[in-house]
């Protein structure tokens, strides 16, 4: 599994012009699942994000968790995250797991960060969404399970 986390100030995500998910201050989490990825691996991606001390304490250092700062999650799924553009001009996107598979996961995971007590919104898996957000920091950071 590999997310890329962004700190943000607020975000959205719009299907169809139609807002289906937003938050104010907290991460959003572009999700991508590759085919040999388990439960497991969402467990310790949430248990990771949840913890992730990225958010400056009252001396300005990064030393709060988004569990600290009571923030918010926009979970997105992003099978181009397994996009490989080694060779030629255009992504192969092999080791991106299938839909059944790779929705599984992806509810897991949000699950799982449900379960920590944090607020996540969603995409709509699938769909071709807009994504907006205020970037805080900017903080990005890139986690994979394996």
């Amino acid at each position: 599994m590999r997310v890329v986390v962004q700190r943000s100030k607020e975000a959205s995500v719009t299907v169809d012009g139609e807002t289906v998910g937003s938050i104010k201050k907290g991460f959003v989490l572009l999700v991508g699942v590759t085919h040999e990825d388990k439960e497991e691996d969402a467990a310790f991606l949430a248990d990771k994000i949840a913890n992730l001390r990225v958010f400056e304490d009252d001396a300005g250092k990064m030393n709060l968790s988004l569990l600290d700062q009571k923030g918010e999650i926009l979970s997105v799924s992003q099978f181009t995250l397994y996009g490989d553009c080694r060779k030629g001009r255009r992504p192969n996107f092999m080791d991106a797991a299938k839909p059944a598979h790779a929705v599984k996961i992806y509810d897991a995971f949000n699950r799982f960060l449900e379960a920590k007590g944090l607020k996540v919104e969603t995409g709509e898996f699938g769909a071709m969404m807009d994504v907006q957000l205020t970037n805080d920091g900017p903080v990005t950071l890139i986690l994979e399970s394996k």
